[in-house]
């Protein structure tokens, strides 16, 4: 990671999130959170907003759930909610900038919510299979922390660079296939076990290794979180486009009900949402 690009100011940031249960789906199992906090208080934010970040943090989220009946829907709740109970408690490392701490506190967040999950799983046949997928932002002054399992997934479209990368990786074999060069995008897309997870939260898994990593963002930069719902019909380049369409680009709609509703134009069969950061 190059240091030299961390911010000297704390800068702003500005959130938009959407969600829609989709035109075939009885219920809607994804969830997405924002919050901002410091060492001693926690506020849950609205679907958009604007904030500077003068000694606070954000976290941002998506999760998919999954499981019989109503399982997966309290599954992705359940995947949030947990996020408020530890991550103020790591304030004061991300503001002394102990970037191997936030590693360690993003790692065993998410193994207190897998043993969460797993608990309720064995314990209540209504909860029997239940299963969550998690995408995580963390923004700190100048850096985003990220961690990940499952399907879901973070992007950034960096200002300098231009372009989108999808920063998390998909825990499926398709996904493994198509970052080693085996399949392209359309393949992957098709592929009749794209939806096929390796890892997730909760479930018969007795242990979780969530991918984390460190992004340095800049004025410009954007970030979109999203279920694979979202992405089902809308492929990166498309998403590319949408971000930066003229309206989307000056805050005039807001980006993340956008990018919703194109994927349910063009006909997703699944849950759609997404969590997009501007910085500003």
């Amino acid at each position: 990671m190059d240091k030299s690009k961390k911010l000297t100011s704390p800068g702003k940031l500005k959130w938009f999130g959407w969600t829609d249960r989709g035109k075939y789906r009885p219920n809607n199992e994804d969830s997405f959170l924002g919050l901002q906090f410091d060492a001693k208080e926690i506020h849950h934010l609205g679907k958009l907003g604007e904030a500077m970040m003068t000694n606070t943090d954000f976290v941002f989220a998506v999760s998919d759930g999954m499981g019989g009946a109503k399982a997966g829907e309290y599954a992705s709740r359940i995947a949030v909610e947990k996020i408020t109970k530890l991550l103020p408690q790591s304030f004061q490392q991300s503001a002394l900038g102990l970037e191997a701490g936030c590693a360690d506190v993003l790692t065993e967040l998410f193994s207190q919510i897998h043993r969460s999950l797993a608990y309720l799983g064995s314990s209540y046949d209504e909860c029997s299979g239940m299963e969550a997928t998690l995408s995580l932002a963390w923004f700190t002054p100048g850096w985003m922390y990220f961690a990940h399992i499952g399907d879901s997934r973070i992007y950034y479209l960096s200002a300098r660079e231009g372009g989108i990368k999808q920063l998390s990786h998909d825990d499926t074999h398709v996904g493994w296939l198509f970052r080693n060069g085996k399949l392209n995008e359309r393949e992957a897309r098709e592929h009749p076990r794209r939806n096929v997870l390796q890892k997730a939260l909760g479930g018969s898994n007795q242990f979780v290794e969530p991918q984390v990593g460190a992004v340095a963002y800049e004025p410009g930069d954007i970030f979109l979180l999203c279920s694979d719902g979202l992405v089902e019909k809308i492929y990166d380049s498309q998403l590319l486009d949408l971000l930066h369409a003229p309206k989307l680009a000056q805050n005039k709609e807001n980006p993340a009900q956008r990018l919703v509703a194109e994927s349910l134009e063009k006909n997703s069969r699944d849950n759609a949402t997404a969590v997009v950061i501007r910085v500003l």
